[in-house]
């Protein structure tokens, strides 16, 4: 968790190219993911009571595996997106490869699945709060996107989703 927090706060924003980011962006962001960190360490760490074998629970297994397959769609969506544009460049482009092919939102649907993921091993309710959060907050803005990608690019793939394959 610490690791994400990481990257996504001190490293992905010098690899992202195009428009300046607002620092009252960063600002809230850094206080938003220390605020949640906080909450979710303390939960896990002064609350949270685990039985010896809950490694081999199917709630954590199953939540692990959706974690990091979150987590590797997150990484590879994130990778796709910042080579779309050249060094200097701020125009669109239609995002292409991976889950791109399927859905507009494919480092939205990544980090969904990552939190989910996270809130089943975890078994926690401030874990799943931030799961449905996530959800909450981050789907809308997928919704927005592929409506923008569909109304400005004409060779926009009609047959895309805005967040889940095939669905929605």
């Amino acid at each position: 968790l610490c690791f994400l927090i990481y990257l996504r706060t001190f490293i992905y924003p010098f690899f992202t190219r195009g428009r300046p980011f607002p620092l009252q962006l960063l600002f809230f962001g850094t206080l938003f993911c220390i605020y949640n960190g906080f909450l979710q360490g303390y939960y896990l760490v002064y609350c949270a009571e685990y039985p010896n074998d809950w490694c081999t629970d199917i709630r954590f297994t199953s939540g692990l595996l959706l974690f990091l397959l979150g987590m590797g769609i997150n990484i590879h969506s994130d990778l796709l997106l910042r080579q779309l544009r050249k060094p200097g460049e701020v125009t669109y482009k239609i995002p292409q490869g991976g889950l791109f092919t399927y859905v507009s939102g494919a480092n939205y649907f990544g980090e969904i699945v990552e939190w989910f993921g996270f809130a089943l091993a975890t078994w926690s309710l401030p874990a799943f709060a931030f799961a449905f959060f996530t959800l909450c907050c981050i789907g809308p803005r997928a919704y927005h996107h592929h409506r923008y990608y569909l109304k400005t690019f004409t060779d926009y793939p009609k047959s895309r989703k805005a967040l889940i394959p095939f669905v929605f």
